[in-house]
């Protein structure tokens, strides 16, 4: 039986997911968080410690929708506003979470609209 909580297990794998994956300016890492209500994507510059693009379940064309909908719409606004600021590609950073259900909608959904992994 494990003695860590579920969220110092995420906390962990996150931590081990974050050792490997790196964002640059030519290719930034998409870091996904998921709550209960919704997601939270952005598209970070590590070298220089900058945000480049971000979406939110709070924005008032994803709040309607169901969750996984919601996640497949938020990675195609991601994958726009990242066309806008001049990335074509990225690094994806599943933020410890498995690559399932609304993790891979939000993937897919930036995919679909031409940003590159």
């Amino acid at each position: 039986m494990s003695a860590q909580t579920k969220q110092a297990a995420r906390l962990r794998r996150r931590r081990r997911v974050r050792a490997k994956v790196r964002g640059s300016a030519d290719r930034p890492r998409l870091s996904v968080f998921r709550s209960n209500r919704g997601v939270v994507a952005q598209l970070i510059d590590d070298d220089a410690g900058h945000t480049l693009a971000a979406v939110s379940w709070t924005e008032s064309d994803l709040r309607e929708l169901a969750r996984t909908e919601q996640a497949s719409r938020a990675g195609q606004l991601l994958a726009a506003r990242a066309k806008e600021a001049g990335v074509q590609s990225c690094v994806f950073d599943r933020g410890g979470y498995r690559f399932h259900g609304r993790v891979k909608a939000l993937a897919d959904g930036a995919r679909e609209a031409g940003l590159e992994f």
